[in-house]
């Protein structure tokens, strides 16, 4: 496990953080949140080698801003959301991306796995890129507005009904727009995957990692 530099189509240099089993069943690439790849994504990405996968976990900011690892407070998430939603572009955060998928590509089939922020990317990552073959998308605001595209994935998605920043109305939207697509809520809040954050839910968090496990052993290894 470590840190590394990967280079994208149009020759941008990002960093990787990466876990690496001895003999991979199969590549997944982690999303990061709009806090950067900090603690809680190198655990994430660590967590899945542990399950016999080659994780990588882009560090997509490094087009603004290199290194980035901001606190869980209101200044990291306005700051996030500036790197995010003003900063960066979608279409440069989607070549990142490729590249991502295609070295985690190196060690088989791929999947995506994304958190806040990382889940919309994992929802545009599963319309849009190729080599992905499975793609689970957590808590990911806006994916609502973005129904007009269509994944070429398998893809599951998970909520929480406590999210004030994605009403249920935004959920059943994404269920009445995808009836193919897996779509599970759970009695937590925005963030209850992350056990560094007050909004932790254990018992959601395990069974939203249960099914996308089940997902990726399906379509990844």
């Amino acid at each position: 496990m470590g840190q590394r530099q990967l280079r994208a189509a149009d020759g941008h240099t990002f960093g990787i953080y990466e876990a690496v089993p001895d003999e991979p069943r199969g590549g997944v690439v982690v999303i990061q949140e709009i806090f950067g790849v900090n603690a809680h994504i190198r655990e994430v990405v660590d967590s899945y080698a542990a399950e016999g996968y080659a994780a990588l976990a882009p560090a997509l900011f490094d087009r603004v801003e290199r290194d980035v690892e901001l606190g869980y407070d209101q200044g990291g998430m306005s700051r996030g959301r500036e790197l995010a939603f003003a900063g960066l572009s979608r279409d440069d955060a989607l070549r990142d991306l490729q590249a991502a998928v295609e070295e985690a590509g190196k060690y088989g089939m791929v999947g995506v796995v994304g958190y806040c922020y990382g889940g919309l990317m994992t929802w545009l990552a599963a319309c849009h890129l190729e080599g992905i073959a499975g793609a689970s998308a957590y808590y990911g605001g806006g994916i609502a507005n973005e129904l007009a595209q269509t994944p070429i994935c398998p893809l599951i998605m998970h909520f929480g009904e406590l999210d004030a920043h994605i009403p249920l109305t935004d959920v059943d939207r994404i269920r009445q727009a995808l009836p193919d697509t897996p779509v599970y809520v759970y009695p937590a809040d925005h963030g209850f995957n992350c056990d560094h954050r007050g909004s932790y839910h254990a018992a959601s968090a395990d069974t939203a990692r249960t099914r996308t496990l089940a997902l990726f052993r399906e379509h990844v290894g």
